[in-house]
């Protein structure tokens, strides 16, 4: 083992940070190679800096006209220099300062310092590399985002262990909690100790649900008391489209916030980013962050560094433009009642959707499932014939929409002018009736 991954390792030692990982994630490391002495030359190389392959002319990166043309109010250095490993500083800690701005209960906790990744799929995927090895379980609704299964089952061999996401109209408490006790009775960590670990996505890709306030509450209470039992619990919240939530009583903070230092036992890892959150969803940001309860600075360190060296192995870095980009925004005065203009207008869509759904009767054997947040609600069949439904809205209506496993149509009202909402969703019921 690596010299530099035994030292971050005997840092972690003790910890369920070092409990949970794989050995892929005892074995990483950030070197202190080409990425490390080049940033030693940016701060201290005041006369010529030889280090990083990078073409330079009067001291800024060379660059093609026809390209720096296409952008404006950014410098060549915020444009096509390398941005960091880790991401570009200042926007690392405008995104926790933004972190703690959407989610108060965050305040007085610790956590990692934001790590850029390529994407919020580069950040889940260097997750269950750090942490996931052949045969491990993950626990998932059985309402999930497909890529988890490319991601846990197709790269790392892990198994996704599936429980009922809804129990009756709401979220199935009892149906997490026994999946995660299964788990952990069959689970180890290398210490022997128990462990089981989750994923929760809200607002939920493909049904559209958040939990409410209360049921928030009860996940985190269930996850604390295993943990309070000796489990070891990794709990990844994928906030992919944090912050659409259209409903009162929904809870609008991301679980991260309750669970950040609740515990030694649980660590838990928020990745999110600008993707849905800032509608840019070609620019491939994210960001990755670590809490745990009595976790040291030096702990969140030592994790950084892996997840960083994880990082390096896979892409580099993530894209400087686009971190260049995000900040300029998040400094710009009126940006945020630019975002909240958008915000309303995904939620007048939702609203006008719940009123069609609401007057209108649907046939027998199929019931629109609850949905309160993020783009997309999802129709249930109860006797399956979602793909013949779909294909039928396709190619005699010209109409897209999302199958899954036979037995679920996902739409995405977000995809849809709220012009056009009555007219998409006459064109469904007119299909089901139809198939009836």
């Amino acid at each position: 083992m690596n010299p530099l991954a035994r030292e971050l390792n005997e840092t972690l030692s003790g910890s369920v940070m070092h409990e949970l990982l794989s050995p892929y994630g005892r074995r990483f490391y950030f070197p202190k190679g080409i990425i490390t002495q080049a940033a030693e030359a940016k701060e201290h190389a005041h006369r010529f800096d030889a280090t990083v392959g990078l073409a330079v002319k009067n001291r800024e990166p060379l660059h093609l006209q026809e390209i720096a043309s296409h952008f404006s109010g950014l410098s060549a250095g915020e444009l096509f220099s390398y941005a960091p490993t880790p991401g570009d500083p200042k926007l690392r800690n405008r995104w926790g300062d933004e972190m703690l701005r959407k989610n108060p209960s965050l305040k007085g906790r610790t956590t990692s310092l934001p790590l850029v990744v390529p994407g919020l799929t580069a950040g889940i995927s260097i997750l269950s590399d750090l942490f996931f090895d052949v045969g491990d379980e993950l626990i998932v609704p059985d309402m999930f985002w497909g890529n988890y299964r490319l991601i846990f089952e197709g790269r790392k061999q892990a198994a996704l262990k599936r429980f009922p996401f809804f129990y009756g109209d709401g979220f199935n408490l009892n149906g997490m909690e026994q999946a995660l006790r299964e788990s952990a009775a069959t689970g180890r960590t290398s210490e022997n100790n128990p462990k089981a670990a989750l994923v929760l996505n809200f607002p939920n890709n493909p049904t559209g649900y958040s939990p409410t306030e209360q049921e928030a509450a009860e996940i985190c209470r269930r996850l604390v008391a295993l943990a309070e039992e000796g489990v070891r619990l990794l709990v990844i919240c994928d906030d992919a489209y944090f912050g659409l939530f259209y409903e009162e009583n929904t809870y609008t903070q991301s679980l991260f916030a309750e669970l950040a230092n609740a515990h030694p036992n649980l660590l838990v890892v928020k990745v999110d980013g600008a993707t849905k959150e800032d509608f840019v969803w070609g620019f491939r940001l994210g960001f990755v962050t670590f809490g745990c309860g009595g976790a040291s600075a030096a702990q969140y360190q030592a994790m950084e560094k892996k997840l960083g060296g994880a990082v390096r192995a896979a892409v580099s870095n993530s894209s400087r433009p686009a971190q260049s980009l995000l900040l300029k925004a998040l400094e710009t005065p009126g940006y945020e009642q630019e975002k909240q203009a958008a915000f309303e207008l995904l939620r007048e869509r939702y609203r006008a959707v719940r009123r069609i759904l609401e007057e209108r009767t649907l046939p027998e054997g199929i019931r629109a499932l609850p949905f309160n947040s993020g783009y997309f609600m999802a129709f249930e069949l109860d006797g399956g014939g979602a793909e013949n439904l779909r294909r039928k809205l396709l190619h005699e209506r010209g109409i897209g929409t999302i199958s899954i496993e036979d037995r679920y149509l996902r739409v995405a009202f977000s995809g849809v002018d709220l012009e056009h909402i009555e007219e998409l969703y006459s064109e469904i019921v007119a299909a089901m009736e139809e198939l009836a």
